[in-house]
């Protein structure tokens, strides 16, 4: 078994998100986390875990399954998400993801007066998007449904959070808020020696107990070295698709002789070198002995998607 150099779990992985976000355990630390993040637009005071695992209406439909899927005191559904690889539709799927909290407040029958409770959808990324690449302050988005003439929300029981995490550059001399103290653990847990000064709040105090790699049972750290491997090799994947993609796409940017063919050649190439990452992340993934079902799980993508992976 890996001889781990760091004192706590990375939160990026699968098993230290879920262990860390969504257990009813640790339930205190998905309340805070909620909080810092909605910042005031409502105070949760408990949640109730629900089943992370959705199925569509018929035996055909794509399934949907959620990293952390919880109701709070007041009937609204979270759903949160901890998406490392970039895909072309992950805006799609998020609204698609959407759809099954709602879908599943019908009530039978003719007395069901359509009255919904909120949704929000909560996407935390380890990578930036394309449209605001060049903005490095635009790392949260809170997207509501707009009247687009007035610029007013129009339907305020359905929103989508987005969060940027390498965009959050903050050092712990600089964190005041506790969105900034829970940004700042979501990127640098594992890179931490000790609990900062800065993290006194008593929810610290748990995360930190509930993330020290030594205390794990020998289950447990099984399944963390399992996921921990399983990112590193998503992140290296994703990393040298990156490097080719670029000397490829600025070589046929060239070839065409124009700026704006090095800008499109470079992008182009960087699209394509992902798809090959994520291929090539599956295929490796099955090396270590992993079903395509825990592989969807881990990537974020549907089990038939990674079927279609040879």
């Amino acid at each position: 078994m890996e001889k781990f150099t760091e004192r706590y779990i990375n939160p990026q992985t699968d098993f230290g998100f879920k262990r860390l976000f969504g257990t009813e355990l640790n339930k205190e630390l998905l309340i805070s986390f909620l909080n810092a993040l909605l910042a005031g637009e409502q105070v949760v005071r408990d949640v109730s875990y629900l089943n992370s695992e959705q199925l569509g209406e018929r035996i055909s439909s794509r399934r949907a399954i959620f990293d952390v899927h919880c109701l709070n005191d007041k009937g609204d559904r979270f759903i949160v998400e901890m998406q490392n690889v970039y895909q072309e539709f992950f805006k799609d799927r998020t609204v698609y993801y959407s759809t099954f909290p709602i879908r599943e407040q019908a009530v039978r029958g003719d007395d069901w007066d359509f009255h919904l409770n909120a949704v929000y959808t909560i996407g935390l990324l380890n990578f930036v998007f394309d449209e605001d690449k060049d903005c490095p302050d635009c790392f949260h988005h809170e997207v509501k449904l707009m009247d687009v003439d007035r610029k007013t929300v129009f339907y305020d029981k359905l929103t989508f959070i987005y969060v940027e995490i390498p965009k959050f550059n903050k050092q712990e001399s600089e964190l005041e808020t506790m969105f900034d103290k829970w940004m700042y653990v979501l990127k640098n847990l594992s890179k931490l020696l000790d609990r900062p000064a800065a993290l006194q709040e008593r929810v610290f105090t748990r995360l930190f107990e509930q993330a020290e790699i030594a205390k794990f049972s020998p289950k447990d750290l099984k399944l963390y070295e399992d996921s921990a491997n399983a990112y590193r090799d998503i992140l290296n994947a994703i990393r040298t698709a990156r490097k080719d993609s670029r000397a490829e796409g600025l070589a046929e940017g060239l070839e065409k002789g124009r700026e704006q063919g090095i800008r499109e050649g470079l992008e182009q190439g960087i699209r394509e070198g992902e798809d090959k990452a994520i291929a090539s992340t599956v295929r490796n993934l099955r090396n270590y002995g992993m079903g395509d079902k825990e592989i969807a799980a881990a990537l974020k993508m549907g089990i038939d998607e990674v079927r279609r992976i040879g």
